[in-house]
């Protein structure tokens, strides 16, 4: 009885690795004279601390030359920047914060937050 039982569940393993990929969509999508190509954008993550020092991917950056930085580092793709703080950090902090991503033509800021 146990030897028919790994068969079955050897041959549900089997069948279900070679069925399931096969199982996606296969489309052919329509033409367009003037499609847009998608463009990844480059995630950048600027950090706040609670003494209101500017970081950016984890590299201490003033904010004078935070907009310089950014420019660089999204290239022509553009970026979206995730902005984490701490809780201590002023709201003036955060403000200023945006301000230079704005400088810097960034568009998409998302904010970090944690649940009560």
């Amino acid at each position: 009885m146990i030897d028919v039982m790994m068969f079955l569940l050897v041959f549900f393993v089997l069948i279900s690795i070679n069925v399931l990929p096969a199982l996606g969509l296969k489309i052919t999508p329509p033409t367009s004279g003037s499609p847009d190509k998608i463009v990844e954008r480059v995630r950048l993550t600027v950090g706040i601390d609670g003494d209101g020092l500017t970081f950016l991917d984890g590299v201490s950056v003033p904010l004078t030359e935070l907009p310089d930085r950014v420019k660089a580092a999204a290239g022509e793709k553009g970026a979206s920047v995730i902005v984490t703080g701490d809780q201590g950090a002023s709201l003036q902090n955060v403000v200023s914060v945006m301000d230079a991503l704005k400088l810097a033509g960034v568009s998409s800021i998302q904010l970090v937050t944690r649940q009560k």
